[in-house]
């Protein structure tokens, strides 16, 4: 049985090493008007707030129909948010959502929460094609938004969310998987460091398991959902870029087709796009096709080549080797080397409370957000259909 005073201590833990690292963060990025100004800023520091039990921000949640929207709201709480309401039009999701955070209050509709002034930010795993409008109206309240992938399904939503973006100045974040990805957060600081050299090519696989039986409706309906290079590629369009430190980038050609399930019309079950851009190329595959057999919902891999090495992340599962997940195997021209991941720390939650309260952008550019998803979106829209012989 757990020692809730033990449980305690270990997050008071990690909860001071968090924000000392983040209070000698260098240089963030201030916003200011339109424009980006590299200068010092100083960071918030939550020891002193995380000992007294002080929230640094309170937040709201919107949108419950995928699972996700648990990891958007514990990644908050973490970084000491407190879950202040929620609502949902679904009685059976808000059930199940009230039972796990009873401290929050279900709101009567959506204009409830928009109205809390108190509110800063406001997290979303509404259907796809929801969220987008969604966050408009959030940022239009004065909020900061975080929504779940794909957080836009369209580049005519994109187009007006980032018009008004840029006139609210309010964040507009997509929660995309390597922020709750020990094994890329530490991948990217190799990189960074030089560890392989320069990068040249991301090969970034994101299989699957499909669970038809639990899928809701809009899961097979293309416009609610986007499209798979839309929905589970934007993860490797977003790994791509922070990769291989891109930040212009083009489709160079992309697949997409239901090459296995005709009695759902809507739904792609598999996709694939080679990206290039001005700091290397990129490709990526996804689908719906791991089998029963593996022990996880999909070996989820990403190689990286530079001109000095080269390194293999294994996210989920090491088949037939090392138990769990978060592998990352590094080979130069010295040796090879292997790292295990499952406690490096997460700093994205941390990173995002404090842009929110000092209004900086250290855990993700918005250019960055918007051009990865501008990336799965046009590879999406380009993508030739797939047709096999039967």
């Amino acid at each position: 049985m757990k020692n809730p005073q033990s449980d305690r201590r270990k997050f008071i833990k990690h909860s001071i090493a968090a924000a000392a690292s983040l209070a000698v963060t260098a240089l963030p990025l201030r916003i200011s008007g339109d424009s980006l100004v590299s200068r010092p800023v100083q960071m918030r520091d939550r020891r002193k707030e995380v000992l007294a039990g002080v929230s640094p921000i309170r937040f709201a949640a919107i949108g419950l129909n995928h699972d996700h929207i648990y990891n958007l709201v514990e990644v908050v709480i973490r970084s000491g948010g407190q879950l202040i309401s929620f609502y949902g039009k679904e009685a059976a999701l808000v059930e199940t959502f009230s039972k796990r955070y009873p401290q929050a209050k279900l709101a009567r509709n959506v204009k409830e929460i928009l109205g809390d002034n108190s509110i800063q930010l406001v997290v979303s795993a509404s259907i796809p094609s929801e969220r987008a409008p969604l966050g408009i109206e959030v940022m239009r309240h004065g909020k900061d938004f975080m929504a779940d992938k794909p957080g836009i399904v369209t580049l005519q939503q994109l187009d007006e969310v980032k018009r008004v973006q840029r006139e609210t100045k309010r964040i507009y974040a997509i929660m995309y998987g390597r922020f709750e990805s020990g094994v890329t957060v530490k991948a990217g600081e190799l990189v960074k460091s030089g560890a392989i050299g320069q990068v040249i090519q991301t090969i970034g696989l994101g299989p699957h398991r499909l669970n038809l039986k639990s899928r809701p409706e809009w899961f097979f309906d293309h416009t609610s959902y986007g499209g798979i290079i839309c929905d589970i590629g934007s993860h490797q369009c977003d790994e791509f870029l922070f990769l291989t430190g891109s930040t212009k980038a083009e489709v160079v050609v992309a697949h997409v087709g239901n090459v296995h399930h005709p009695q759902y019309p809507g739904l792609e079950d598999f996709g694939d796009t080679t990206l290039r851009g001005d700091g290397g190329m990129g490709y990526m595959r996804v689908d719906w096709f791991t089998p029963d057999g593996l022990n996880t919902w999909g070996d989820d891999r990403l190689t990286v080549l530079g001109t000095e090495g080269f390194m293999e992340l294994r996210k989920n599962v090491d088949i037939a080797g090392r138990a769990g997940g978060n592998h990352l195997f590094v080979v130069d021209n010295k040796e090879t080397r292997y790292f295990d991941c499952s406690k490096e720390p997460l700093p994205f939650g941390d990173q995002l409370v404090n842009d929110i309260l000092n209004r900086t952008e250290t855990a993700m550019s918005q250019e960055h957000c918007f051009l990865a998803t501008e990336l799965a979106l046009k590879a999406q829209k380009q993508a030739q259909t797939l047709a096999f012989k039967k």
